[in-house]
């Protein structure tokens, strides 16, 4: 059975950030305990820095960084080095606060000029990594996901090809409103995850979490994140459950 979402409301944006971290933390040591290693996502947008702020900060003891492995559920079509990076974003904020190794991490080889190259050779990454067999998923322990004001994640966009993948892990997405590719993991990665945690913060994203939450039939690309055997967390401010 899907996931249903469950639900968490913070009264601060700063309260917000630290319970995330927690969870996180919380789901790391489990995973590393089970089986050896963290497995993460990361998502792009403004959002997760302050996340990524408070694990440097506060809950940088709190973890075996050097068995956590870092991802991406989505990448601008953009070097490394680009200002619009979700890599660069992470790395200024988090990678190079912490005492994690650099073959730890597994940016997407979005400075690629073919984005669909990019979105190909980030797919074979993983499939070696999770040492996956022919037409299966990797179980992400830990995938964090934004929202953005239109209801897309990761970038699955409303009206964009890849809401419609079943067999690829990532794929290059055209997004007509941005005229550009962007790079993404699709539905069957998301909803294979361990955890997956929505992270929402401030009241102009009010209106579009309550139809994400409350009106099934809103269509949204965010509400077909439903993992099939994992936990689904909607991690809000007050400001973002205004509506609610």
């Amino acid at each position: 059975m899907p996931s249903e979402p469950q639900v968490e409301i913070f009264g601060s944006p700063q309260e917000l950030f630290a319970a995330a971290a927690k969870k996180f933390c919380n789901a790391g040591s489990s995973a590393i305990q089970d089986h050896g290693r963290f497995t993460v996502a990361l998502s792009g947008g403004s959002t997760p820095r302050g996340l990524h702020q408070e694990l440097a900060t506060h809950f940088s003891s709190q973890l075996q960084w050097d068995k956590v492995f870092f991802f991406w559920g989505d990448e601008r079509h953009v070097p490394p080095d680009s200002s619009d990076s979700n890599y660069r974003m992470a790395k200024e904020t988090l990678l190079s606060k912490l005492p994690i190794p650099p073959d730890n991490i597994f940016r997407v080889p979005a400075e690629l000029p073919d984005a669909r190259q990019a979105a190909a050779k980030y797919e074979q990454t993983i499939q070696k990594f999770f040492r996956l067999e022919p037409d299966s998923f990797p179980r992400f322990d830990f995938i964090l996901l934004g929202m953005g004001p239109d209801g897309h994640t990761a970038s699955l966009f409303p009206g964009t090809a890849a809401l419609q993948e079943k067999d690829h892990l990532v794929v290059a997405n055209w997004v007509e409103k941005l005229n550009a590719f962007r790079i993404t993991f699709t539905y069957p990665v998301l909803n294979h995850a361990a955890c997956v945690m929505f992270l929402v913060s401030g009241d102009e994203k009010a209106e579009m979490v309550r139809r994400a939450l409350k009106d099934p039939a809103a269509n949204l690309p965010c509400q077909k994140v439903r993992p099939v055997d994992g936990e689904l967390l909607w991690y809000l401010d007050k400001g973002a459950a205004l509506r609610l």
